[in-house]
């Protein structure tokens, strides 16, 4: 039983050493060479939409840069695309358009062969429409479509609701066409898609080091993680990995959970504090278990090897390891109701997972509400209360 946990687990660590991802992106990941990523910005028109002059003559001005099918046109607004490959993805982003594949609002990520130097990468598209009037709810609307090409169509998938989210944030300066503040809003904010939506689980690896661990389980434990003496950018990284690597939002008992979350966080002296006034930075109230810190080498592996792509499939296979183990300690709390054996198999398993404090927690919230399966957790929670001090 131990000895296939064991190699299940090393398997998920191992993801550096034998995911598709050395083959695909490793070539372009290096602490010498970076990614080459690139954005685009098509206007997108039905064309029995009604024009406004000032639109018409817009356009008028961007006449060799229109791709228009019946019952739309696409207008080239920007691209960092070499010429010679911007006009393949205008075409490609037609044929979406007019097999209805480009929905207002939701991304979609596929592979694009361009005649750039990596020909084939991962391309992101999503169409956001204007505000209809109310004048004319029924009429066809204008709006934008906005690529961000880089790494491969796997990789990306990866950042799927982190694109999502950043193309969102272009909603409100993206309601006239005219784009007056394109120059000072609009372009800088494409420009730095990579650095904003992919980027952050780098930089906070980067920032604590060997201390990732401590990251790790306040993640699990739903403790809140407080970054002080930082900049702003610091803050927004550090709270996005913490919500990357949590497991809210995926487990079938999320009303307690978050109440669990809320419990905790009630005692502020609970809160893991990062102070980034040193370098590295001084980290308090920080708790971690072997379970965290088995992961901590892969991180550091992929931080090294400046893949973004790698280190998220990294904290995904973290995730789902501790969400297997829960559902382990489900069954095996199940079990012990009826067997004494049952009972101690479940010893066995948290004595050789490393995340017990971790599971036990999580299961007393989820079973509050049963009295037998209170009294078991009890129990364990003895045990490995014993087991620690044993070990120290």
């Amino acid at each position: 039983m131990f000895t296939s946990q064991t190699s299940s687990f090393q398997d998920s660590i191992d993801v550096e050493e034998r995911d598709e991802f050395d083959n695909e992106e490793i070539a372009g990941y290096s602490q010498k060479t970076q990614l080459n990523c690139y954005h685009a910005i098509y206007l997108y028109q039905g064309t029995r939409s009604e024009a406004t002059g000032e639109n018409v003559a817009w356009n008028q001005s961007r006449a060799d840069s229109t791709t228009s099918q019946e019952d739309f046109s696409l207008t080239l607004v920007d691209s960092s695309l070499p010429s010679e490959a911007e006009p393949e993805l205008r075409s490609y982003i037609s044929r979406r358009l007019s097999k209805g594949a480009l929905l207002g609002g939701m991304g979609n990520i596929a592979t694009v062969e361009l005649s750039i130097p990596e020909q084939a990468v991962g391309c992101y598209c999503c169409l956001l429409e204007q505000e209809r009037s109310p004048e004319q709810p029924d009429a066809d609307g204008n709006g934008y479509v906005i690529c961000f090409m880089g790494g491969s169509e796997k990789g990306l998938n990866l950042f799927r609701l982190e694109l999502d989210k950043y193309v969102q944030g272009l909603q409100s300066s993206l309601q006239t066409p005219e784009l007056q503040n394109f120059d000072t809003e609009v372009r800088p904010y494409l420009c730095q898609w990579y650095e904003e939506s992919v980027m952050h689980i780098h930089r906070v690896v980067q920032l604590v080091q060997g201390n990732i661990s401590f990251l790790l389980h306040a993640a699990l434990s739903h403790k809140l993680v407080d970054v002080v003496n930082s900049d702003e950018r610091t803050k927004a990284d550090v709270s996005r990995f913490i919500k990357a690597a949590s497991l809210q939002g995926l487990s079938q008992q999320d009303t307690t959970a978050a109440s669990l979350c809320k419990a905790i966080s009630d005692d502020t002296h609970t809160d893991l504090i990062i102070d980034c006034s040193t370098s590295p930075p001084t980290l308090s109230n920080s708790v971690s278990n072997r379970f965290c810190d088995d992961w901590i080498q892969a991180f550091l592996n992929g931080a090294e090897r400046c893949n973004p792509f790698l280190l998220r499939q990294i904290l995904e296979n973290f995730k789902l390891k501790a969400i297997q183990d829960m559902n382990s300690l489900k069954r095996f709390v199940r079990q012990a109701e009826m067997s004494h054996y049952a009972l101690f198999r479940c010893c066995q398993f948290l004595q050789g997972c490393g995340n017990g404090d971790v599971l036990l927690q999580n299961a007393r919230a989820e079973h509050s509400d049963m009295p037998e399966a209170c009294s078991i957790i009890a129990v364990l929670e003895e045990f490995i209360t014993e087991q620690s001090s044993a070990q120290a």
